[in-house]
């Protein structure tokens, strides 16, 4: 059962390119979905070769969503989830997550990959009560994805906006800034920054991730964890702050994690 915003102006789906690994289809490999090709599956294994704790880092990068969307549903009240960089669907997408806490969460998914637009049926499942819908813009236009998402979602009422793992594919750190100031000064009061991305802080993950930009991919830039800090400037970061993705409240679905992986996070409140 869908009850869903019709987007009549999106341009249509563009042809898949598999003849070069990309980032949202290697991270489904790594966490064991089934929407990735082989030049996929050959680029994450040629990762793993060189970084084995790749795998470990996207599992405790994919709890530390589940944690923070259940949080800010349950505990904080939030119903509207503005998802960019959402990736190809796996278990307990943003949408399944809300919508159990508070079936009537609307929620809206941003995306420019191509798989991922063939895969927005999956996403744009909601309950009766509430809604999923789905943007096709590009992380460097905010504009068009407030836009967008305001046929949706309601900007006067507080969102969560959501920017997970796709910060670090813009290679300049000030313009990454920029696009997060601009999408957080498009949200009211109340409104909540979930965030995290990839550090370079293990010399063989920052070898690893060179090598996979020298091949060919859209580069994926690591930053250190006070860089990723500097996206949540002017906010009101809850406890733990940012700190490792295994490390943000852990529950019984971070057992077995090790404390410290390579992706950094938080979650702050527009005051």
């Amino acid at each position: 059962m869908t009850d869903q915003a019709e987007n009549p102006e999106q341009e249509p789906f563009p042809k898949i390119d598999t003849s070069v690994p990309h980032s949202a289809r290697i991270w489904n490999y790594w966490l064991g979905g089934k929407d990735n090709y082989e030049v996929d599956r050959v680029a994450g294994d040629a990762f793993r070769d060189v970084f084995p704790g790749i795998e470990t880092g996207a599992r405790a990068a994919r709890y530390f969503l589940a944690r923070a969307v259940r949080h800010l549903a349950s505990e904080e009240g939030i119903r509207q989830f503005l998802d960019i960089g959402t990736g190809l669907p796996n278990v307990d997408n943003t949408h399944q997550i809300a919508q159990r806490v508070a079936p009537e969460s609307r929620i809206v998914y941003v995306d420019n990959d191509p798989l991922v637009l063939a895969h927005a049926r999956a996403l744009l499942t909601s309950t009766a009560e509430g809604v999923t819908n789905y943007v096709d813009a590009d992380l460097r236009d905010p504009d068009t994805i407030v836009r967008e998402a305001g046929k949706t979602l309601d900007f006067d009422q507080p969102v969560a906006l959501m920017l997970m793992g796709i910060l670090g594919h813009i290679e300049d750190h000030d313009e990454a800034r920029s696009i997060v100031r601009r999408l957080v000064d498009a949200l009211p009061p109340g409104s909540y920054l979930v965030q995290y991305d990839s550090t370079d802080t293990d010399e063989d993950y920052v070898r690893a991730i060179q090598t996979y930009n020298d091949g060919g991919s859209i580069p994926y830039i690591l930053r250190s964890p006070e860089q990723i800090a500097r996206y949540f400037e002017g906010l009101e970061l809850l406890e733990p702050g940012v700190a490792s993705c295994s490390r943000w409240r852990p529950d019984a679905a971070a057992l077995g994690l090790p404390a410290e992986v390579h992706q950094y996070g938080g979650v702050a409140r527009k005051n």
